[in-house]
């Protein structure tokens, strides 16, 4: 519903919001240092969206998809990961909400980012490395390389795969779509009360995109 709602506005459930306020709002700093080395009479803020448990700006829709699931009876979510910064999102999220939490993480990731896979499991996910003997993606990938550092795109599949042989389980997907980016509009929301606090309003807006998920919380607001 959320991914073609006609709403301006969707009411974030109390649910949410009191875990959101263990980190959130996050702070909007003035570079007062950066302005001074570059010699420019333009005022610079940032906004740091580090200070989540999970230490990214994932979690703003990682528990609100683990919410909206646990609230239609979904028991497991199936995901992936690259870095690993959703994977450590999303697991946060499933141990809050009480949703069992499935990772495939790119193997190169998996091996280069023992941390991120620590922090998963922490908080109770499971985490493979992608590709795996899981599925017969990860197996017919694995027949022809074995060596495969694998990639995000086969990660995906092998999560989608799982998700659609199992019952009771969702595939949860952490940039790109409507509702992913609609989620993360709290930054944007939060840093047009800040500006206004600070007595400045931004002329131009400079993020970066990947997905597109953190950027599109900041600008579309």
């Amino acid at each position: 519903q959320q991914e073609f709602s006609p709403e301006r506005y969707i009411e974030i459930p109390e649910e949410i919001q009191s875990i959101y306020r263990t980190w959130r709002p996050t702070i909007l700093h003035r570079a007062y240092r950066l302005e001074k080395d570059l010699d420019t009479p333009a005022k610079i803020f940032f906004k740091y969206e580090g200070t989540s448990q999970a230490g990214s700006h994932k979690p703003n829709t990682a528990l609100a998809q683990c919410y909206y699931n646990k609230m239609e009876g979904t028991k497991r979510i199936v995901t992936e990961t690259g870095a690993g910064q959703w994977g450590s999102a999303l697991s946060m999220a499933g141990a809050m909400f009480g949703v069992e939490i499935k990772v495939y993480m790119v193997r190169i990731s998996y091996d280069q980012k023992p941390y991120r896979r620590i922090l998963m499991e922490t908080w109770g996910a499971e985490c493979v490395p992608s590709p795996s003997k899981n599925t017969k993606t990860g197996r017919r990938i694995l027949a022809e390389d074995p060596d495969c550092p694998g990639s995000l795109g086969l990660a995906i599949s092998e999560a989608v795969e799982e998700a659609a042989s199992q019952e009771k389980t969702k595939y949860s997907l952490g940039s790109v779509l409507n509702h992913v980016l609609m989620h993360q509009t709290i930054i944007g929301e939060e840093t047009r009360i800040q500006m206004e606090m600070a007595d400045a309003y931004p002329d131009i807006i400079v993020g970066n995109t990947g997905g597109g998920s953190n950027f599109a919380g900041q600008f579309l607001p």
